[in-house]
């Protein structure tokens, strides 16, 4: 596994919410922010107090410096957020799925349970089906040349027109929204060296097999294919991981399906709370 960055050059900006018992830090998707789990937090009820944080260029932390690897970065921001002397739940979505995962395995003494909401470690696919992820990157092609082109708006647009589940359509979101959308859209090709190359070293032999702890991979059942054959590669090679399927959820299921998600959660942590309480109680 690659060494991570042991400063913090540029640090982010965090949050919380609720004020439950159980510690939670979260990690959003790309182009959206630490707000998009205030949702999940509420379809906890009282269970969790949430910390999350914007990831370089993205809500009010600063834009990315462009030095060093963009995953690195927001994975030791990530990391100087976990408290010292307390297991947590550990929880990502999309990209910030391949952060949390990142960090669970720099710190895994610190981590109670990891949950990975459709994960885009496409380098999985890329091993397991790769004619699938030849297809995902030919259908990909339209926003690279918007990108390579100069046009981050219409980049952007198309990038969230593909992994959105096609509503609100872009011109209906608000104007804040589309151009935060298209100031972090440089760091999505950033991302190619960590989601598609594994340039840490995530699936080297024997890197997932040696994580004992309990990992909860989650997708919509309208999401991208690919995204089934990431879970699916996920759970073959992690020891102690299960999957669920969010019904009529794509690809922003947390977001989306608040209520569902959180079911799915609580589920996870009674089994593995069940698994893991001293014999006797």
């Amino acid at each position: 596994m690659k060494d991570l960055p042991h400063d913090l050059p540029q640090p982010v900006f965090s949050r919380s919410f609720g004020e439950g018992p159980r510690q939670m830090l979260a990690v959003h998707c790309s182009l959206a922010h630490s707000g998009t789990w205030r949702g999940l937090c509420e379809a906890l009820e009282g269970a969790v107090t949430i910390t999350a944080f914007d990831m370089l260029s993205h809500g009010r932390s600063p834009d990315w410096d462009r030095q060093g690897d963009y995953q690195d970065r927001n994975t030791a921001a990530g990391l100087s957020l976990m408290p010292k002397g307390q297991p947590i739940d550990l929880i990502g979505h999309s990209f910030g799925a391949t952060v949390a995962l990142r960090m669970a395995l720099a710190r895994p003494d610190q981590v109670r349970s990891l949950t990975l909401i459709e994960p885009v470690l496409f380098r999985v696919a890329l091993e397991d089906d790769p004619e699938m992820s030849t297809r995902v990157q030919e259908e990909n092609r339209p926003f690279l040349d918007a990108y390579e082109a100069g046009d981050e708006a219409l980049a952007a647009r198309l990038f969230n027109r593909s992994w959105s589940s096609g509503a609100p359509r872009w011109p209906d979101l608000p104007e804040t929204t589309r151009a935060a959308m298209t100031r972090a859209i440089h760091i999505v090709p950033a991302c190619d060296g960590a989601v598609y190359q594994d340039r840490p070293g995530v699936l080297a032999p024997g890197v997932l097999e040696a994580v004992d702890l309990p990992v909860l991979l989650l997708r919509g059942s309208e999401t991208n294919p690919i995204i089934g054959v990431v879970n699916d590669g996920l759970l073959r090679r992690l020891p102690n991981a299960r999957s669920g399927v969010i019904a009529g959820a794509g690809h922003m299921v947390s977001i989306t399906h608040p209520v569902e998600t959180a079911a799915a959660i609580r589920d996870f942590w009674s089994d593995t709370d069940r698994e893991t309480a001293p014999e006797g109680r």
